[in-house]
């Protein structure tokens, strides 16, 4: 059975089996890109910033507040592991970083609860560890491919991309750590690793799809 059979199978299986992909990738492998094309292959929605907007919808605070606070985790991470910093809701309440995260793992769990769904980052492979319909996976790709395809996305020099991905990389490590207490990127936590830069990203996607039919989620 090829590739294509077995995603076009996975199509019409769709409505009758849900399935939750959770992807957790280095800054610059393309993880999201590979999300977007299980996505448009499988027929199902990809979460990220958009888990920020329900989590905001839900909680009534301001959408902008979760997305900033999302966009400097370390600094955020520092003030929490230190002494837990509070903020203000919107009714004049506190609310804690971690109460923050809590609110972005129940919209998780309210999208997951709902139907098929492919996440990216967030913890959410850990948010929803009980869940048996869930395929966990971590895109990697070495630092020199990941570095080219940064400095070629946003037009900046591979140095200046390999500086900016070690950042990410720090930061992403920190965030999972301190959440979940575990290791970020370690095989052991996910059900597949994949080096992108082997099969290429369309190809890494065919193969998280025949995976996942192996699997017997599709």
């Amino acid at each position: 059975m090829t590739l294509q059979h077995s995603a076009a199978q996975s199509d019409r299986n769709m409505d009758d089996k849900k399935i939750i992909i959770n992807i957790g990738r280095s800054f610059g492998s393309g993880g999201k890109a590979v999300a977007d094309i299980l996505s448009r292959k499988l027929g199902i929605p990809v979460y990220d910033n958009a888990i920020l907007e329900q989590a905001a919808r839900d909680s009534g605070i301001a959408t902008e507040f979760f997305r900033k606070k999302d966009e400097h985790k370390n600094k955020f991470l520092s003030a929490i592991m230190k002494f837990d910093t509070w903020h203000f809701n919107t009714d004049g309440g506190v609310l804690s970083g971690n109460g923050l995260f809590q609110f972005q793992c129940d919209a998780i769990r309210s999208i997951a609860e709902k139907g098929s769904a492919i996440f990216v980052g967030r913890c959410a492979d850990y948010v929803l560890r009980d869940m048996d319909c869930c395929l966990d996976v971590f895109i990697c790709a070495p630092k020199d491919v990941r570095a080219k395809r940064i400095s070629e996305r946003l037009g900046i020099d591979e140095d200046k991309a390999l500086d900016m991905l070690l950042s990410k990389d720090k930061e992403r490590s920190s965030y999972y750590g301190y959440y979940t207490f575990t290791k970020w990127g370690r095989a052991s936590t996910y059900d597949l690793c994949l080096d992108s830069s082997i099969l290429g990203i369309e190809g890494t996607a065919n193969f998280i799809i025949e995976f996942a039919r192996r699997r017997g989620l599709l």
